[in-house]
């Protein structure tokens, strides 16, 4: 199916929902503190409130597909963001840790829901463009990242109360979302099978690389600082350092990845991306120099940043399983592993070392690119017609 010509490309308005996710999503990465404080709970019941955001995008995104497919692109992310914007200014003044959760749940819903039904929105425009775009989707959720850390932060440090500056941000995502509208998809694939499946052949290998994938990532938010400070003895107060680099590194290379899909095609990429962050995450486990380990961390991000695209431009080539039910099964998939991995590497940790529990990432990066090999992503580059 075409793509209807209109005021806002379908390109552009991906590109805005891709920055929104990741726009809100570090908004309420800064809110935390404050909802701690609200409630008064300890870290476990924190813990607890937070897993209410993880099961809350756990429970959408499988029937994502589904509601894509009966009612295309566009209604269901508006929808999605209107349960974000509607949540979210609530996120900073719940005092109450039940009504907290149930807020979460909402907020978790609809970051699950937007999530998987842009990722379903880049694919179709990628199909229908003559070159690579998943890369560029993925690095605008970076950019969107930094961005509402960084207005968040500003916001509060000039004074402003907590819910001024939310309210603030969403007045933000209230017009970005307004511009993107047009351009987002009046459908989506067909719905064939079920709305969920358990993921087979091609599908399954994808979404354990995600997984994986998605479980460093998640490894290097929780614990990079942890391990700086206690590990490496670098002072607390740069013990933000090594997220920075890993941030940084993979924004930048995602923002060029489709140049470097264009030119080396898509194998090239996923394997070297592996190795590459393998040997980041070897430095910051093995060389004692913390200096060293910020450049390990900036490795790692580099080296992942075009990994998880390129698995949803295949998982949209693949003919295993439709789309409406593979792209959710893999979104689920890897978002277990943001969740499961710090909890996993915490336990490890525990009954062994950080180091030692680092380690098994790097075995598992060295996993990713081996099964990479298994499946079809296009030797050439895509001028080559096979990326």
């Amino acid at each position: 199916m075409a793509l209807r010509e209109t005021a806002v490309s379908p390109t552009l308005a991906t590109r805005v929902v891709f920055f929104l996710a990741g726009f809100v999503t570090a908004t309420w990465a800064v809110i935390i503190p404050f909802a701690r404080a609200n409630t008064g709970v300890n870290e476990a019941v924190l813990g607890t409130l937070l897993l209410c955001l993880g099961m809350g995008a756990l429970i959408a995104m499988p029937v994502t597909g589904l509601l894509t497919s009966r009612f295309g692109c566009r209604r269901v992310i508006l929808v999605a963001i209107g349960l974000i914007i509607i949540s979210t200014p609530w996120l900073s003044v719940l005092s109450d840790p039940l009504w907290l959760a149930l807020a979460l749940l909402v907020f978790g819903v609809g970051i699950g829901v937007t999530d998987c039904a842009m990722n379903i929105q880049a694919i179709l425009v990628e199909k229908q463009s003559a070159v690579p775009l998943m890369s560029g989707f993925h690095g605008m959720y970076s950019v969107g990242g930094i961005a509402g850390a960084g207005l968040m932060t500003l916001l509060l440090a000039m004074g402003l109360s907590v819910l001024a500056s939310c309210l603030l941000v969403i007045a933000a995502v209230v017009v970005m979302t307004l511009y993107s509208a047009a351009g987002l998809l009046t459908y989506a694939n067909p719905s064939e099978g079920p709305a969920f499946a358990i993921p087979r052949g091609s599908v399954l290998i994808i979404g354990i690389i995600c997984f994986a994938v998605f479980l460093t990532e998640g490894t290097v938010l929780d614990w990079s600082a942890v391990y700086l400070t206690d590990v490496r003895a670098i002072p607390e107060a740069l013990g933000g350092l090594g997220y920075t680099f890993f941030a940084v590194a993979m924004t930048v290379a995602r923002l060029t990845g489709d140049r470097i899909i264009l030119s080396l095609g898509r194998f090239p990429v996923v394997l070297g991306g592996a190795l590459i962050a393998a040997a980041g995450l070897a430095i910051v486990t093995f060389i004692t120099a913390w200096p060293l380990a910020l450049l390990g961390y900036a490795l790692v991000g580099a080296g992942c940043a075009n990994i998880v695209p390129v698995m949803f431009s295949a998982a949209g080539q693949q003919t295993v399983m439709p789309q409406s039910v593979a792209v959710p099964a893999i979104t689920t998939l890897g978002y277990m592993g943001v969740l499961s991995g710090p909890a996993v590497i915490g336990y490890v940790a525990h009954f062994t070392h950080l180091s030692f529990a680092f380690s098994l990432i790097i075995l598992l990066m060295l996993v990713v690119g081996a099964i990479s090999m298994t499946l079809d992503l296009g030797q050439r580059t895509a001028k080559g017609n096979n990326a």
